[in-house]
């Protein structure tokens, strides 16, 4: 069997669980149509806990379709982009789902962004009304392309009465005081709350065509360039729920109580927790920062059954004094995405919970997931294998050739969750996907290899390979040694430009506090010089009190790269 063959023949299916079907059946709805099922279902149950306060299905009905006539009212119909810039919180559920009832889509942004990313992404969206937190406002305003509309909330707004001092209490960006709803309502500025109370719940019918409409514009640094947003229709979000729902056939609809604190703004924590969690009639606990401390107690409070992290959170959770509080055993999953796992923290969260991490794969051009690790047979260093439905393969990083078992090459993914293009880029939409047998496939700019099981093993970004005369480097085969000296708290691995061999091989290290002033870096380079070939050894070592990060908690190394263009 030729290369292509084997990975056309869905190896991994041999390794599914019991249940879990090769394919599964796309229904012809919007992702509407699965929420108000929900609400049908279980319209008593809370749909959020919200710092203690509940929110049944019924409710956040009766407030999307009292939010939907609103916006109707004030001119937003089908196709109409709406930005959403707000932290998790109900209004977050509230406006996502009102937006999409009236055949709009929603572009989230970051609330961590700067004011020259919120006018790239408002610009570029065409987003005509932005739905804002207060403390965010100033930012939005700074950014000198304001919507023509804007609706103002404020997180105290669903608080407990015992909380909102907590809302009261909270600062914008600059450190002060956040300014009152209220004392922004103006000219084209709406109260989020008087719109729910002005307004009856009774939008407009919208017909909404799943294949073409699309339901959202999320952002991304995509495979290639500039930040420019995937778009993602109704279908891609339908059938992602449908992959995943049958993946992970331990999850009961109905039943599971899920923390939410990955925010909603980012296509994990919006899909995989709030989506999936909504139309599957869970209970979300939402947060709208991640304070360990607090998530720890609600999880205990609440008796969760679905923990979903990212690689940062299970690094500190290993060594939390207060993460023996939770029993992590009752838990029927515990899943970790948006970033490769370290070895030295599998091991450490593994020895102390006695619990296995579940990690899986997934793009914001993929609607979140495409991989992810059987629940009764994960395998280490794996990201799992493919979910119903897809087709993956691994061909040349540069070219089209169709790689060998176990060799490295980029990924390649085909299936319903693919996203249809990137909004307004036709280049790059070109340029990362490609035709096989008449059938679209997007190239993921990861390297990866699948071994004889057909599960995936990543490597590395392709814009992340550091060639060291004329040798191919992993930028996070180094991390992974360096993640092995006691001393070194955290790290990222870069390509310095150098004439004479392509790339030095540079790494930025953050050392515990103990160490800090008695580690050389010599001593560093020592240390990599006994666990790697020569070539992967890093030439020079830059201490830091800390390293730059993505939304996401990720080190940037795309940062770390630009300041070492610059030197």
């Amino acid at each position: 069997m030729n290369p292509k063959e084997t990975y056309l023949s869905k190896p991994w299916l041999k390794y599914y669980p019991e249940k879990v079907p090769a394919e599964v059946e796309v229904p012809e709805v919007s992702v509407m149509d699965l929420f108000d099922q929900s609400v049908e279902k279980y319209g008593n149950r809370p749909s959020l806990i919200f710092y203690g306060k509940k929110i049944t299905y019924r409710e956040i009905k009766d407030s999307v379709d009292r939010l939907a006539t609103a916006l109707a009212d004030l001119g937003i119909k089908k196709g109409d982009t709406v930005a959403l810039y707000l932290l998790n919180c109900p209004q977050y559920v509230i406006s996502y789902f009102a937006v999409l009832r009236l055949g709009a889509k929603v572009t989230p942004i970051s609330p961590v962004y700067t004011s020259i990313e919120v006018k790239h992404q408002i610009q570029d969206s065409e987003a005509k009304m932005a739905i804002c937190q207060n403390i965010l406002y100033d930012n939005l305003a700074k950014s000198g392309v304001q919507p023509e509309q804007v609706i103002i909330t404020s997180i105290e707004e669903y608080l407990p009465a015992m909380k909102k001092w907590f809302g009261k209490k909270t600062e914008d960006k600059s450190g002060k005081a956040a300014p009152s709803v209220e004392s922004l309502k103006g000219a084209g500025i709406y109260s989020f709350q008087e719109m729910l109370k002005k307004y009856p719940p009774n939008p407009p019918k919208v017909s909404i065509n799943p294949r073409e409409d699309l339901a959202a514009l999320p952002y991304t640094g995509g495979t290639t360039g500039l930040p420019k947003a995937a778009m993602i229709t109704h279908r891609n979000m339908v059938a992602v729920q449908k992959q995943t729902r049958a993946f992970w056939p331990i999850l009961e609809d109905g039943k599971e109580v899920v923390m939410a604190f990955l925010g909603f703004f980012h296509i994990y924590g919006q899909v995989v927790v709030m989506l999936s969690g909504l139309v599957q009639g869970s209970t979300l606990v939402l947060f709208t920062t991640p304070d360990i401390e607090d998530i720890l107690e609600a999880m205990e409070r609440y008796q969760a059954s679905g923990f979903f992290g990212v690689p940062t959170m299970f690094e500190y959770l290993k060594e939390y004094e207060k993460t023996d509080r939770v029993n992590w055993k009752r838990l029927k999953m515990i899943v970790c995405g948006a970033d490769t796992l370290h070895d030295s923290t599998v091991e450490a969260w593994e020895k102390r919970t006695n619990t296995t991490i579940l990690e899986g794969y997934g793009m914001t051009e993929t609607t979140s997931v495409s991989h992810g690790s059987p629940y009764d047979r994960p395998k280490r260093g794996s990201f799992g294998v493919p979910i119903p439905n897809m087709k993956a393969a691994i061909v040349e990083h540069e070219g089209t050739e169709f790689m060998p078992v176990g060799e490295v090459g980029e990924l390649i993914l085909a299936g319903p969750n693919i996203m249809q293009g990137y909004w307004k880029r036709p280049d790059s939409t070109q340029e990362t996907m490609m035709e096989i047998d008449g059938e679209t496939w997007l190239r993921t700019g990861d390297l990866v290899s699948m071994d004889e099981e057909g599960y995936f093993h990543f490597f590395d970004r392709k814009r992340d390979l550091i060639k060291y005369k004329g040798y191919s480097v992993f930028a996070r085969h180094v991390e992974e040694v360096l993640f092995q000296h006691p001393q070194i708290k955290a790290a990222g691995v870069v390509g310095v430009p150098d004439p004479k061999v392509g790339n030095l091989i540079k790494a930025y290290c953050v050392l515990e506090s103990e160490a800090r002033g008695k580690i050389s870096e010599e001593e560093i380079i020592e240390f990599c010089s006994q666990k790697l070939a020569h070539y992967k050894v890093p030439k020079i070592i830059e201490f830091r009190g800390e390293l730059p990060k993505t939304d996401v908690g990720k080190v940037s190394r795309r940062e770390l790269r630009e300041e070492g263009e610059e030197v």
